[in-house]
């Protein structure tokens, strides 16, 4: 008898799970931090060397592992400690329904969590809302802030910009419908928002996607708000590699020469045949392109 999801958000949520029963999970299931703030955020700890932080985007059953199951094990396995947080209010996470998701709970999350862990200096990386938390990190935290990996982040562009791009029109639209999600809808979604290659949207992440979204709460993106940090890039110094589908169809391109010329100590990669999902889309070469930043900057 397999058991079902129910038991596995009792178990997340340290609720009793029926006697004998192991949850059956979505996703591996790490490790769990406490924060300072009394929150818990789960991560998956994996190699052993100087730490690189993986922040994930949002949207219905993101977490880490999902973004980057295919990049992680490669970097840990060439020498890097890799720490692949799921974000305050997805994946295995708390998801508090009491509370507002903008920029800054979650930069101050990702602090706890790496004060809690024992991190003090690490490289972080992170992808379109993971990418402004990675920004935002940077230009809070300084001093912990060694390097920064972003692909086609949030926060530097304005939200009618965002709101005129198709692939968020799509998440709004989904966002809005009162028909229920099911795996064929999110992954029509997905190929139209997130990549060029239909192909590149499997049906397992499709499928682990769905079940980890029956664990989410509609707070986080409904009240989920990113100020735009372009003003600010020229603050951060540290070394930054920025990686940019030239098919995007999330993140306006007007970002693209914000980072460029904002960043004073960043390298711009632009992907052809790409649209928001490098890490997936192009995993070969977006591992060659990370390997190489981490090992030579």
């Amino acid at each position: 008898m397999s058991v079902g999801y129910e038991d596995a958000g009792a178990h997340l949520a340290g609720l009793p799970v029926r006697p004998n029963l192991m949850p059956k999970l979505p996703v591996p299931e790490g490790h769990y931090a406490t924060l300072a703030n009394g929150y818990r955020i789960h991560y998956l700890d994996v190699g052993q060397g100087p730490a690189v932080v993986f922040l994930h985007g949002s949207g219905s059953g993101a977490c880490g592992h999902s973004n980057f199951k295919g990049n992680y094990p490669e970097i840990a396995r060439r020498g890097w400690r890799c720490i692949v947080m799921d974000l305050i209010g997805f994946g295995y996470s708390d998801k508090p329904d009491d509370v507002d998701y903008p920029l800054s709970f979650f930069v101050e999350c990702v602090k706890q969590a790496l004060d809690a862990i024992g991190v003090a200096r690490c490289t972080l990386l992170g992808n379109s809302l993971g990418g402004a938390v990675v920004l935002g990190f940077a230009l809070a935290h300084p001093a912990m802030a060694e390097r920064l990996v972003l692909m086609a982040p949030g926060g530097v562009s304005d939200l009618p910009d965002y709101l005129a791009m198709p692939g968020m029109a799509k998440l709004f639209e989904l966002m809005a419908s009162t028909q229920p999600m099911t795996e064929a809808r999110m992954k029509a979604f997905f190929i139209d928002a997130f990549v060029v290659d239909p192909a590149n949207v499997a049906d397992a992440l499709v499928r682990e996607r769905c079940e980890l979204m029956k664990l989410q709460n509609p707070q986080v993106m409904k009240t989920l708000t990113v100020p735009n940090l372009t003003a600010r890039l020229g603050e951060v110094t540290c070394p930054v590699l920025t990686l940019w589908g030239m098919n995007e169809r999330m993140m306006p391109d007007n970002g693209i020469l914000r980072i460029a010329k904002g960043l004073k100590n960043g390298r711009m990669v632009l992907v052809p045949n790409c649209g928001h999902w490098v890490m997936i889309e192009h995993r070969a070469l977006f591992n060659r392109m990370v390997l190489d930043f981490l090992e030579h900057g």
